[in-house]
């Protein structure tokens, strides 16, 4: 009787150690499924694409008119007429202001009756002195005074035409100073005429980069303004020589076209391309990894992840350039790396 017992619980102690390690193997299958699974890294991709990229020397500057003026008064009086007001369209030599001129009007008629006056005794005296009749002195000063008052005619008639204020340029009335009835004196300001074209932008560039910028290089201009619109330019000139303050030099870029959309005084970004690959290998710039000097990428073979060093060159927009290191067409993670390893399973979710 106490044999079978002992048999019995034997049998049972067996049992239960074989019940314990089928639990425990089943326990750690499971955590190695569990972790195959959690191993499959969801991740981005892109390939690797041919085209052309340029490289750009970037920096901002204020857009400035190059030609504009300040139209001022010539002679002293009362504005009696407005013609244009500010944002009006003027050409150069268009009368913009009037200023009142029945006293001109007058000066220059009296001018002009002493004038002929004078004119008349000089020719008069003239004959005289050929024919021997007045003396040397005499003819001499009536040409005198001929000849200074017809200089006075003159200043007077030119006086009057002052009264009619023109605009020195073509261009864009950007300020009126003055308004109908106003006195004016000589040389007080009335208008500012600005030209837009072309528009241009200063830029002070680091002396190291001299020997890439060149006359007539295209550029790009983006402002705050208008935000996603480019506007084409180029390199006008080149200032030969370099501030020895502030290690710069002066290159000045016009905008070629503005859309009707830019003005003076607005704040922009300029690039001046100065190179550009044709045909290059290039992947996007987010698919880069950047470690101390070197830079990797992960490339995608059969859904897993390798860790490969390359070269790169120049950067543009949203793409980086190749030199060595992958070849076209190859797979590289652009969102993702962050949680990859060599080797490591991903799970790739966006469709190319």
């Amino acid at each position: 009787m106490k044999t079978l017992r002992k048999f019995i619980l034997s049998l049972l102690l067996f049992a239960g150690i074989f019940l314990s390690i089928t639990a425990c193997n089943n326990g750690e299958e499971e955590a190695n499924l569990n972790e195959d699974e959690k191993l499959v890294v969801p991740v981005e991709v892109s390939h690797v694409s041919r085209g052309n990229i340029s490289a750009y020397y970037a920096n901002t500057a204020t857009l400035e008119a190059e030609q504009e003026a300040t139209v001022v008064s010539k002679v002293r009086g009362i504005v009696n007429k407005i013609y244009v007001e500010e944002g009006d369209v003027v050409q150069e030599g268009q009368v913009i202001a009037k200023i009142e001129d029945e006293q001109y009007r007058i000066e220059a008629a009296r001018a002009e009756a002493t004038l002929n006056r004078l004119k008349s005794e000089y020719e008069r005296n003239k004959q005289l002195f050929e024919r021997n009749l007045v003396s040397a002195e005499t003819f001499q000063n009536a040409q005198y005074e001929y000849e200074s008052q017809k200089a006075e005619y003159e200043l007077a008639q030119l006086n009057l035409e002052y009264t009619s204020i023109e605009s020195p340029i073509s261009g864009v009335v950007s300020e009126r100073y003055v308004k109908r009835g106003n006195m004016v004196t000589s040389d007080e300001q009335v208008y500012h005429i600005t030209d837009f074209s072309p528009l241009q932008a200063i830029l002070h560039v680091p002396e190291h980069e001299m020997s890439k910028i060149r006359k007539g290089q295209s550029a790009q201009l983006q402002v705050d303004a208008h935000p996603g619109e480019t506007f084409a330019g180029h390199v006008e000139r080149i200032s030969p020589i370099v501030d020895s303050e502030t290690g710069t030099f002066k290159v000045t870029v016009y905008v070629d076209e503005t859309k009707d959309l830019l003005r003076p005084g607005m704040f922009g970004r300029v690039k001046i391309v100065y190179d550009t690959r044709q045909n290059t290998r290039m992947i996007p710039k987010s698919a880069v990894i950047s470690e101390d000097l070197s830079k990797s990428v992960y490339v995608i073979r059969d859904s897993l992840a390798f860790k490969k060093s390359i070269q790169t060159g120049y950067t543009n927009g949203l793409n980086i350039e190749v030199v060595e290191g992958l070849d076209d067409g190859e797979t590289v993670v652009t969102i993702g790396q962050g949680s990859l390893q060599d080797s490591s399973k991903v799970n790739v979710i966006n469709n190319l």
